[in-house]
């Protein structure tokens, strides 16, 4: 392997395989550097497993709310499934996608050494220095937070990891944190076997969310039988033979396992920033064309996790296509077209950020909350319906739902929509190019959905916001 490239990427997870893809795209030279497995995170032990988990419940009990209908599942062929989507932790085809696009790959922990140097110490073939003759991009993503809860050093924990390809289902699980990873293992687990027993420091599931999504989902937990406890701090935990028992305000809670679902932070702190005169461990602060800030020479980017701007795959891989955009733009003397929403700018990340929870029912939302809109001081106003549809209906018996959009009212366009209930998540893309394209309220009331489809909604929304309030 050739020792200099035109872009060095470390980390191989998603968002630095776009990097490199959009950059030899291109016809510059692009190496990725990954010490675990080539597709990272989300492959691996997050988005996909998670999702494949869910999914088989959430499909059992779609079939359940049909009329004339039994059905029942064998969590072992769930964990079969999802070995499958992960390729038994085997990177064999991301390896190969790579060649066939003519990145190349290097096994090792690359860190920072310098301007556009790159070590990685652990390579195969023993220690080897890298240089980048345009950029070096930065794609380590985040880690998960350990929180300072007494006696958990003392107990066996379990990650999202752990939680992803665990072989083996927990009868009793104890998870810490009601957040998006906590409330879908919360779920997946239930329906899977396990008692769930949910701890939540706040006093609303999904905190990012509007509230009544947190709302739902948790009468939706509480109702399969999960114990889910609202502004109640774990106090402390204790070992109980092979077992956990977890204190929570007087109460001695025993579990077999014990998730960590508190968050993650940026994976900064291994990787040599302080060569280039930067914190470890802080996020990389980049401007929307993912230039790190703070080093001279437009030489050093970053995307995904580790700028801590948006901790999603989806966005971060965003990101990383606007990166490897702007190294060859740049690479040539092309000029950057940074004007809001051009070629070579993350526009999209301060106002249109879409994610999508997977629980039952699924949350699914883009832009900015009531509250986060209040906040800016923006003139709004806020459309809340019910999913009361003819698609709906169709859809599942006694289907549930809910709707709110979020509209300015100086320019009349969306910024902020949120959806919840069975199967909504493919509603939100469309969310998104609302707020994306500033389509006029006007306008879409000209975007007719079809008939008869969950969709529909968006009719319904629009004649709510065209009735005077």
């Amino acid at each position: 392997m050739s020792s200099t490239f035109d872009v060095v990427v470390i980390g191989g997870g998603p968002v630095g395989e776009n990097v490199a893809d959009f950059a030899t795209r291109s016809g510059l030279s692009t190496v990725i550097v990954e010490g675990e497995l080539l597709g990272g995170e989300c492959s691996y032990w997050a988005c996909v497993p998670s999702k494949t988990l869910l999914r088989t419940g959430n499909a059992v009990a779609a079939v359940r709310r049909l009329p004339g209908t039994t059905v029942d599942f064998d969590p072992a062929a769930v964990l079969a499934r999802r070995d499958y989507f992960t390729g038994n932790w085997n990177d064999e085809g991301q390896l190969g996608w790579a060649r066939s696009a003519g990145i190349a790959v290097l096994r090792g922990h690359g860190r920072l050494a310098g301007e556009k140097t790159v070590v990685v110490d652990d390579a195969p073939a023993g220690p080897e220095t890298l240089t980048a003759r345009r950029a070096v991009v930065v794609c380590t993503g985040s880690v998960p937070i350990r929180p300072p809860v007494p006696g958990l050093d003392s107990v066996r924990t379990w990650s999202s990891r752990d939680a992803t390809a665990a072989k083996e289902i927990p009868a009793r699980l104890g998870v810490l944190g009601g957040g998006v990873v906590g409330t879908e293992i919360a779920q997946a687990f239930q329906r899977l076997g396990s008692q769930v027993t949910l701890v939540q420091r706040g006093p609303r599931l999904l905190p990012a969310a509007e509230p009544f999504a947190g709302e739902r989902v948790v009468a939706a937990l509480r109702s399969e039988g999960v114990d889910v406890r609202l502004s109640r701090p774990l106090d402390s935990v204790s070992p109980a033979g092979d077992a956990i028992t977890m204190h929570v305000e007087g109460d001695s809670i025993i579990v077999d396992e014990l998730l960590l679902a508190t968050g993650r932070r940026p994976n900064s702190g291994s990787v040599g920033v302080e060569t280039v005169g930067l914190e470890p461990g802080k996020p990389l602060a980049v401007d929307d064309t993912g230039l790190v800030e703070g080093v001279d020479g437009e030489w050093l980017y970053a995307a995904g996790d580790v700028t801590g701007r948006v901790l999603l795959t989806h966005q971060g891989k965003y990101q990383g296509r606007i990166v490897g955009g702007v190294i060859a733009a740049r690479s040539i003397g092309e000029e950057l077209d940074t004007r809001p929403w051009g070629e070579h700018v993350t526009t999209a990340d301060h106002v249109a950020v879409p994610q999508v929870v997977f629980t039952d029912p699924e949350v699914a939302f883009v832009g900015r909350t009531e509250s986060q809109a209040r906040a800016a001081g923006l003139d709004i106003r806020v459309v809340d319906i019910p999913i009361a549809v003819s698609g709906a209906a169709l859809h599942a018996d006694g289907y549930d739902g809910e709707a709110r959009l979020v509209v300015d009212e100086t320019r009349r366009v969306v910024i902020g929509a949120t959806f919840v209930g069975q199967d909504v998540a493919e509603l939100i893309h469309s969310a998104t190019i609302a707020i994306v394209g500033e389509v006029p309220m006007d306008r879409l009331w000209h975007a007719v959905p079809s008939f008869p489809t969950i969709s529909e909604v968006w009719l319904r929304l629009l004649e709510a916001y065209r009735t005077p309030s």
